[in-house]
């Protein structure tokens, strides 16, 4: 109750101040079970993990999710594709390029339970949902035990957390966002994520209002209205509409300002010097400018043309042969790869389970280039790519490989629900953070997002690490310290610690007794 109503602050991320932090560990609910695996965790969630019912009643006509026995069942439904979201997708593929690698990295705006997200899967396309806290209860949280990638999150007045020109399409099934409120506002935040020649697509209100007005309980007037400002802003954003038929619009945005006339338009072009500068960044109502192309190119993708995923993975990405990562060049960007490579082949001998489906919902607390992520890449998995706000900003590469990840320091709490994460790798974490906040607070964040029987990686300097034991030996946490890879003359060393299962009032941790039957798949 602290924070305005207004533009949805209350809903945004607010930390406590150090003396309010809770330093505690959180214990997996009576019951928790290891999830079921992928592919069968899309649709199936143990009830005792997330044991909220609200959705089943009020989303009970929409084939949201459904209650069955000790589990919770999702149809694959939502509320503007009831008979599911294969179908719908099949119509949106028949507007977008979805199946041919050129859509990989998709942005869903209120997603709800993320059901188009984890139908989008199929289609090897990777979507960063989000949703807030809300009297739903746990929508993310459903989310992520079915093993999508998804965040707490919402369109506030606060900048997303990624970086201009992120996502090759962008997605609001009746996600319940004012989007001609603020003059504009939310659309060019929309608009500064979307990739040059990038989708966006609205399905819900105001579209079909003509049929749906009466369900709505809003006026004709009203909704067309509303309809009109959208088509004016994204016109303002050179968005050119591609479809609208029954509850669906798409519109592609230009891939470059040739022929982009905003001379007739009040909106002005951000000022910014640095776009991607975004944490704990207003909005403003204003429009990131494309990069600049040649004259004679009227086909030239503003800021480097991309391939094709997954040819896209391993290709040198266009900020990166444009020189706009600092330090990094086409040479040492290949170099990192084959680095990575060779420390996964590691890691999975350390751990045979990696690269299973037991560790379906991965994180990079220090992505880097992404070279971890694009030696795991995998359909068994998927890897929450986070780019520390103190570290060098490389988010930007990540995207442009075709992989998903966020801005975030790790002074404070990430945003999502306890128990989300399978897999966590900690690369030169600790160092990076020694002279920003403590180790406890990291490691007790760590502990709140990382499920029970879960493992983290830790890479680091000796001498780190045997800090970090010293107080993972206190969280239930079993450790083993190894040499690196090139052998024990290497002064960085990896720690494999496996978080213990517990509950409250129950077992003290000791012997790591899950209780699902999947755990052994």
């Amino acid at each position: 109750m602290r924070f305005p109503r207004e533009n949805m602050i209350y809903r945004e991320r607010h930390c406590p101040p150090e003396n309010e932090k809770l330093r505690c560990l959180i214990p997996a609910p009576k019951g928790y079970m290891t999830p079921f695996p992928w592919p069968k965790s899309r649709d199936y969630v143990h009830y005792a993990n997330v044991p909220f019912k609200t959705l089943t009643v009020e989303k009970a006509g929409q084939n949201w999710v459904k209650f069955q026995g000790n589990v919770f069942k999702f149809p694959g439904g939502g509320t503007m594709f009831p008979q599911g979201a294969d179908a719908y997708i099949k119509e949106l593929a028949s507007v977008i390029p979805i199946k041919d690698g050129s859509v990989r990295t998709a942005l869903d705006t209120g997603c709800g339970v993320a059901s188009w997200g984890a139908y989008m899967l199929k289609k090897n396309v990777l979507t960063m949902s989000f949703a807030p806290r809300d009297n739903h209860e746990a929508q993310v949280q459903f989310a992520l035990e079915r093993g999508v990638p998804a965040i707490i999150g919402v369109l506030g007045s606060i900048r997303l957390p990624y970086p201009p020109r992120a996502f090759d399409m962008a997605h609001c099934s009746r996600c319940l966002i004012p989007w001609t409120s603020n003059e504009g506002m939310y659309l060019m935040e929309v608009d500064r994520v979307l990739r040059p020649g990038g989708y966006w697509v609205l399905s819900g209100p105001p579209i079909n209002w003509k049929t749906n007005y009466k369900t709505w309980k809003r006026s004709k007037k009203e909704l067309n209205a509303e309809q009109k400002k959208i088509e004016e802003i994204a016109e303002s954003l050179c968005w050119e509409k591609k479809y609208e038929k029954g509850d669906i619009a798409i519109w592609r945005k230009k891939t470059n300002d040739i022929s982009c006339d905003r001379s007739s338009s009040s909106v002005q072009t951000c000022k910014g010097k640095d776009n991607d500068d975004v944490w704990y960044k207003e909005m403003e109502v204003c429009v990131t400018p494309f990069p600049k192309v040649s004259n004679e190119e009227e086909e030239e993708v503003a800021g480097g043309k991309l391939k094709k995923f997954p040819e896209r993975l391993f290709s040198v990405p266009p900020c990166i042969t444009r020189g706009l990562v600092d330090g990094v060049n086409a040479e040492s960007y290949q170099e990192d790869n084959k680095l990575w490579k060779k420390r996964v082949s590691n890691y999975k001998r350390i751990n045979r389970l990696i690269g299973s489906t037991r560790y379906r919902n991965v994180m990079d607390m220090n992505a880097g280039l992404g070279g971890f992520a694009a030696a795991l890449e995998s359909s068994k998995c998927w890897v929450m790519n986070v780019v520390p706000t103190i570290a060098n900003n490389t988010l930007s590469v990540v995207f442009e490989r075709g992989l998903i990840g966020i801005y975030h320091d790790w002074c404070e709490g990430f945003s999502t629900y306890p128990r989300t994460y399978d897999l966590i790798h900690a690369n030169n974490v600790f160092s990076l953070y020694q002279h920003s906040c403590k180790i406890e607070d990291i490691l007790l964040e760590m502990d709140r997002i990382l499920r029970p029987e879960g493992t983290v990686i830790f890479r680091d300097e000796v001498d780190v690490l045997n800090d970090v034991r010293k107080i993972t030996n206190g969280m239930r946490w079993d450790t083993k310290l190894m040499d690196h890879e090139d052998g024990p003359l290497v002064p960085e060393k990896i720690l494999v610690a496996v978080k213990r299962y517990w509950v409250a009032g129950g077992d003290d941790g000791g012997g790591g007794n899950s209780t699902s039957p999947s755990s052994n798949e």
